[in-house]
Order: structure tokens, then C-alpha cells, then sequence
């Protein structure tokens, strides 16, 4: 039924007192301070924000479910699921079907903050995700010119800078929800000493964000009495599937949650999601990758995002194979680790699969990464992800890939379970027009690859298989980039005309090498020649040194970095041709 009627505080109350829940169904917040600034402004101007559908649950059937409460302290790292209230027995509840990223923006923006990271830094610094509020400038005019974009400047800002900051008065917004209209707006604005035109501007916007969540009836609703958990599912999907930022795995995750029997499939997941990220900063894995490789390893016929592979039937064998699924993703996610790989350089998780079908049928032993036992089978491994990796064609993208992770869990399933069979899932991607040959133009173009290629820690890893480790490699130039300035190679001797080629080769893979990152710190800036002298004691440990890292002859200063290239590279093209189809 539809109904009008409703502030945005009387609703945040609810969200306080919990009669406001979300069920199990519903997705994690994925909207960005901009999103929540642009909802607000909507707000202020009197605009429709959308419908919400509410489910009513009575109190005899409250008991029955898990529920979540709404974010409020969103951290994108430490916080950002919805907090868990698990079962709320004997107590009428209304249920969020849609709407929930809105009225969650409201609950942060009126009652909490946000902690996104920020640029440039990393995610495991303690400074990277600050605290913010969100804030409205009450100096800054609406304009009523602009038909299109927004009327009110809103920003998520530090707490400490509330007040006024040069030409701004910034009002933390949750302090509408206990400041009156009249005189104790007036009296607030009386202690900032605004001139009489700033005074009058800054109490209208003030006065407007008090009717916009205090007085106006902004909230419309249907809402849904049925108490049919089935037919409340098929609602949940017709209201989300046309959302563009909802995936739609999410709303086959809502399924399996309505139909796991003993597990929360929603904390199952999202807590595996959580731990196998953990395994190496700069892993990203999600929910999508989860449930493809449920459906995978359980042997379903279809791992394909469907409805109809996510039936009661397919979900009960999910579930009770679950735990041997959790811990064959793990083992993937730290056999990754072992490679040195993360998401910059796996862009795709679709190649994992197969890897986790086959430590599935292994059993996932817990010490595959690292057992002699399974030296062999990593080394296969690594050898068919990394040819996959380094095939720019996207064999991991495009239709045709749950067909081939399908054709590629038969090879695995009818293979020996001794070994990892890279051979028969080689030529199996070679019937589907997915090969992995190398043809002479594409050796051509790795040893020309840059440095900023993803793909360039795997080829190097495949060329130098011995170097580095686990705890830390690094992709070192052999000659310093920092040498490479027009400045540094004309006082180095470098004729004029040969400068741009030498920048330009400074990044290409034959002034590349890896190295341990210990060692590396050690090298910085310094000439190879110099470094040489210090790091190797004698020829014969030098010698070794270049051999291994095919360096060849290696000039005293930066003037003989041209032959240098040349030799190097030839070396290293032959090697990756050696390598590249026969591994």
C-alpha cells in the first residue's frame, strides 16, 4: 500500500530504537560522500528522493530471522558492513526492501560520520582514513539559477574545523536534530559575529535544513504486509535488479541468505571475503568471487550468475560444502601470496578458479604453499597463472567464460589429483580459441613491456624464478631512474640527440630487473657498476650476480647504456621465448 507521511528524524529515530531493521537480503553501503552531499541537497531543495518499500513483520515472526542494523560510523576499511542484531524475538518490525543506501546516508550524515581513504595513501596507514562529519556551509547562498546541479554546499569535513574557516560557516548537520527554530538558531549565529546580510543568509539555510528533517513530510513509502518470505524476496529483487550500482550477484547472495538452513551465508561470505584480503595488502577479492567459486568447486552444472542456479537444492549442497569451499579460498588467497601476485597484477579473478577447483579436489591441504611435498604442483601452477596473465588477448574476459571455467573443471575433475594438469587445460583453452602460444609478435612485445605494465612482476618472476621472496620483492632498474634526466645525462656525457631514447628505454623491461627488497633499499641510486664493487667480494661472485640476473657486461658509467639495452634485451627475448610455450 502507498503512503505519504513521515520526517527524516522520526524515521532516524526508528533506525535508533531498531524498530527500523534491515534483513539478511540486504547489500552492504557502497554510496560515496558525494552521493550522500547530493542526497542531502535534494532534500533541502524539496526535491523526491524516491519511494521506500517497507516489509511490516509481525511480532510473532520477528524471531524467525537474522536482522542488521544501518551503518552510522562508516569506516571503508575497519566498518564497512552493516552492524549485525541478530535475532529480535517477539517485537513488530519494519523491514528496509529498498532504500536502504538513503536512509543509511541520512543515519551517517545525521547521526554518525564517514572514513573514506584518501588518495595516495596506504590502507594499512593509521592516517589514511580520517574521520569526517558531514558539514553545511551556511554563507554560501543557494542559487536559484542552477536548475541542474546543486543549491546548498554540503562537504564531509574534519570535526575540528566546524565553525568558521575563512569565507565558510561550516554546521555539523547532525546538530539539527537538537537545535530548536527561533531564538536558539538566532542566539547560535549571535556568538559568530556575522555581518547583517551574512546573519540573515545564514539563518534561512539554517532554518531551511531544520524544516527539510524536522518538519517537512519527505517520507514516502509502500509498504508490504505479507509475512511469505518468498514472496518478500521476489519484491527485494524487483526493486533492486533495475539499480545500477546494485551487482547482481549481491541479490543471488540474497537468496542463498533466505535459504541457508544452519549458516549465515551473508556473514559467511563477507567475513571470507574480509580474511582471504587480509592474506596481502592490495588483495581484492569480493563477494562476486566467492559465489562464482561456490558454484565451481560444488560442482554445480553452471557457474553462472542465474537465478535458476541458485535454487533451494543448489543452495543446500553451497552450504554443506561450505566450510571444504572456505578453506580451498583461503589456500588460494595464500598461494597468491606465495607468488608475490596481488589484484594489480591478477586483474583477473577468474583465472584463480581453477586453481581453487583443484586445491578443492586436493582437499585443500593446509600447507600447500609452503610444503616440499608440493613443489612441483606450485611450480605448474604458477607457470599456467602466469602464461594466463601474460596473454593480453583477455582470455579471463568476454562471454565465454563460464564455458570455459566449466571445460576447465572437467580437465581438472578427470585429471590425476597428483598433479596440477596444465598441459590438458592448455590445450582444452586452445579448443575454445583461448590459447596460451606465444606467437613471435607477442614475445616481441614482452621484451619491450614497461614498467608500468601490470603484467611486468609475473614475466619477470617467470624469467628469474629463484630471485626475490615471498616477504618482499621488488622491481629494481638496473640503472637508476633517477639518472635518466636530461640534466644528469648531458653532465654524464650523453650526446643531446640520444637523450629522449635513453629516457624512453630507462622503463622498458631491459633495464629491469627484481630483487629483494632489503637488497634493494641497499642499491637505491647507486650505478650498477658501483653497487657491483660493493655488494659482489670477488669476480667470481660478480660474474655469478650478472649471470643470474642476465646482465652481461656492465658499463662503468650511463654513456654505455645503449649497448647495455641491446645485449640485454636479446637475452632476455630469447629466454622468454625458451620459456614462454614450454612451460
Amino acid at each position: 500500500m502507498h503512503q505519504q507521511g513521515g520526517t527524516i528524524k522520526e524515521v532516524l529515530d526508528s533506525v535508533a530504537s531498531h524498530e527500523f531493521v534491515l534483513p539478511a537480503i540486504q547489500r552492504e553501503f557502497v554510496w560515496g560522500t558525494e552521493q550522500v552531499c547530493n542526497l542531502f541537497d535534494s532534500l533541502m531543495q524539496g526535491y523526491p528522493f524516491g519511494e521506500f518499500m517497507f516489509w511490516r513483520v509481525a511480532a510473532e515472526n520477528s524471531a524467525q530471522y537474522n536482522w542488521y542494523d544501518f551503518v552510522r560510523e562508516y569506516h571503508q576499511r575497519d566498518n564497512p558492513h552493516c552492524p549485525e542484531l541478530g535475532v529480535i524475538p517477539n517485537k513488530p518490525l519494519t523491514a528496509v526492501l529498498d532504500g536502504q543506501q538513503r536512509l543509511t546516508a541520512f543515519n551517517i550524515g545525521l547521526r554518525g560520520a564517514m572514513s573514506r581513504k584518501l588518495p595516495y595513501k596506504w590502507w594499512n596507514s593509521w592516517d589514511a582514513f580520517p574521520r569526517r562529519v558531514l558539514a553545511l556551509d551556511l554563507l554560501s547562498p543557494p542559487n536559484p539559477d542552477d536548475e541542474v546541479g546543486n543549491r546548498y554546499t554540503f562537504d564531509f569535513i574534519d570535526e575540528g574545523n566546524i565553525g568558521i574557516q575563512g569565507s565558510r560557516l561550516w554546521f555539523k548537520v547532525s546538530d539539527i536534530l537538537t537545535i530548536e527554530a527561533g531564538p536558539d538558531m538566532h542566539d547560535w549565529l549571535l556568538e559568530k559575529n556575522l555581518e547583517n546580510d551574512q546573519q540573515r543568509i545564514a539563518y534561512r539555510t539554517l532554518h531551511r535544513l531544520y524544516e527539510a528533517i524536522r518538519v517537512d513530510q519527505a517520507v514516502a513509502f509502500y509498504e508490504e504486509k505479507s509475512q511469505d518470505i518468498e514472496r518478500v524476496l521476489n519484491i527485494f529483487i524487483r526493486c533492486n535488479r533495475g539499480g545500477t550500482p546494485l551487482s547482481y550477484s549481491n541479490l543471488l547472495l540474497s537468496i542463498a541468505v533466505s535459504q541457508w538452513k544452519d549458516l549465515d551465508a551473508r556473514r559467511e561470505v563477507h567475513g571470507l571475503v574480509d580474511e582471504m584480503n587480509r592474506v596481502r595488502p592490495g588483495l581484492l577479492f569480493n563477494a562476486d568471487f566467492v559465489l562464482k567459486a561456490s558454484l565451481m568447486l560444488s560442482d554445480l552444472s553452471s557457474v553462472g550468475f542465474r537465478v535458476e542456479n541458485f535454487t533451494r537444492d543448489n543452495m543446500a549442497v553451497l552450504e554443506n560444502n561450505w566450510p571444504h569451499i572456505r578453506q580451498a579460498l583461503l589456500e588460494t588467497a595464500e598461494l597468491v601470496d606465495s607468488f608475490g601476485f596481488d589484484s594489480r597484477t591478477v586483474q583477473a579473478n577468474n583465472s584463480l578458479l581453477p586453481i581453487a577447483y583443484y586445491l578443492y579436489k586436493k582437499g585443500a591441504p593446509r600447507d600447500f604453499e609452503t610444503s616440499d611435498h608440493y613443489v612441483i604442483d606450485r611450480r605448474a601452477i604458477r607457470n599456467w597463472l602466469t602464461r594466463s596473465i601474460l596473454k593480453a588477448a583477455g582470455i579471463w574476459s568476454g562471454g565465454p567464460v563460464d564455458a570455459l571455467l566449466v571445460a576447465l573443471r572437467e580437465v581438472v575433475r578427470n585429471a590425476d589429483g597428483n598433479y596440477f594438469p596444465a598441459e590438458e587445460m592448455r590445450s582444452a583453452m586452445a579448443r575454445m580459441q583461448r590459447g596460451l602460444n606465444f606467437e613471435a609478435e607477442e614475445i616481441e612485445d614482452l621484451a619491450d613491456m614497461r614498467s608500468g605494465d601490470r603484467r611486468i612482476f609475473p614475466l619477470l618472476t617467470m624469467l628469474f624464478p629463484n630471485i626475490g621472496s615471498r616477504d618482499g620483492s621488488d622491481i629494481d632498474h638496473v640503472f637508476p631512474r633517477s639518472r635518466f634526466t636530461p640534466t644528469r645525462l648531458r653532465a654524464a656525457g650523453v650526446a643531446e640527440e640520444h637523450i629522449e631514447e635513453f629516457c624512453n628505454k630507462c622503463e622498458s623491461l631491459a633495464n629491469l630487473q627484481l630483487l629483494d627488497r632489503t637488497v634493494n633499499n641497499e642499491k637505491r641510486a647507486t650505478l650498477p657498476a658501483d653497487w657491483l664493487n660493493v655488494h659482489c667480494l670477488d669476480d667470481q661472485s660478480r660474474q655469478a650476480y650478472c649471470d643470474r640476473h642476465l646482465l652481461g657486461d656492465v658499463p662503468r658509467g650511463i654513456t654505455g647504456f645503449m649497448e647495455f639495452y641491446e645485449v640485454r634485451r636479446a637475452r632476455l627475448k630469447q629466454r622468454i621465448a625458451e620459456l614462454i610455450n614450454t612451460l
